[in-house]
């Protein structure tokens, strides 16, 4: 029996995430920069648990980023967030550390896992592997093709996720590329700000691509040119029974993302309930979506079909 995927999405602020969810989303991610790799806006604690009453009122359900790259300085940190987090009762934490999951043992031993490590979930078996350890879902790579994905899935003992929609991270380095680059220009690094808002690109004139570049308490960021769209290709994985399908809201505005996850809500739920009238309406759901598009972004299909290059 074919099961509806659930929805996911990644919300700016406490307004997106209700505007998310009156347009369709089953489930969001919200988090700290502090704890959380690239998310799409800053949820301080009290914004947090603001986000789970919302979330629970209408039956949809709140994950905590906590994938960052954890140093020796933030470790002793860790167990206060988590055992908040439970106290709060959200519905799981993502991590990628083997960290979280020690700590979660120890103070919050019921908590569900996602295992999201952003590109190191590329086979079954590791996917079982972190499954064996507490993960109760593992969060794909975004490099895999449409064949790997279905193969995964068919062998996999935890929940799958797949991002369908939004911009990739490329590269990640924990050094402050940008503001080594601004300091060795002699320029002011509060005036020449390097966070999310600042919509610095890095241009590839060759290929007229922009690639967008920012910089947080977690490093220097590189993202994709393009964005992912697979709106019109969701039946095998729907058939598969694939288990969250994500759009990533990040550098989005929150217009943007309402707008999305109405197409993706109306696309999921007549693929599930209504395949010939899905494959009417396909065309006109890219079409939507392109013209929602900014000028410089267009959208593809990232490596779903296509082998990936080393």
């Amino acid at each position: 029996m074919v099961k509806k995927p659930e929805l996911l999405v990644t919300p700016r602020d406490i307004d997106a995430l209700e505007r998310l969810f009156n347009a369709g989303a089953d489930a969001a991610i919200i988090g700290e920069e502090r704890y959380g790799l690239r998310l799409a806006g800053e949820f301080p604690r009290d914004d947090i648990k603001r986000a789970v009453e919302i979330a629970h009122n209408q039956n949809k359900k709140l994950y905590v980023a906590m994938n960052a790259l954890f140093h020796n300085d933030k470790v002793g940190e860790l167990a206060d967030y988590v055992s908040f987090l439970n106290e709060v009762n959200i519905d799981a934490i993502v991590f990628g550390d083997p960290a979280i999951v020690m700590t979660v043992r120890e103070v919050a031993s019921s908590m569900p896992l996602h295992w999201n490590t952003e590109t190191t979930a590329t086979n079954w078996f590791t996917a079982n592997y972190w499954g064996r350890r507490g993960a109760k879902r593992a969060v794909l790579a975004r490099e895999l093709s449409m064949d790997a994905i279905i193969e995964m899935k068919e062998n996999a003992e935890v929940e799958i996720e797949v991002q369908v929609h939004g911009m990739t991270c490329m590269f990640q380095s924990k050094r402050t590329l940008i503001g080594n680059y601004m300091q060795f220009q002699g320029k002011n690094l509060e005036v020449e700000r390097r966070d999310k808002d600042r919509q610095l690109y890095l241009f590839d004139h060759e290929r007229e691509a922009r690639y967008p570049i920012f910089e947080d308490e977690n490093g220097t960021h590189i993202m994709s040119p393009n964005d992912i769209c697979i709106i019109d290709e969701l039946e095998e994985m729907v058939d598969a029974n694939i288990d969250s399908f994500k759009i990533d809201g990040i550098l989005k505005s929150t217009e943007y993302m309402e707008e999305v996850t109405k197409l993706y809500r109306e696309a999921i739920d007549l693929c599930v309930s209504d395949r010939d009238r899905y494959e009417d309406k396909k065309e006109m759901y890219v079409e939507r979506l392109e013209q929602l598009q900014p000028r410089h972004r267009k959208l593809d299909t990232g490596f779903f079909f296509k082998e990936t290059v080393y």
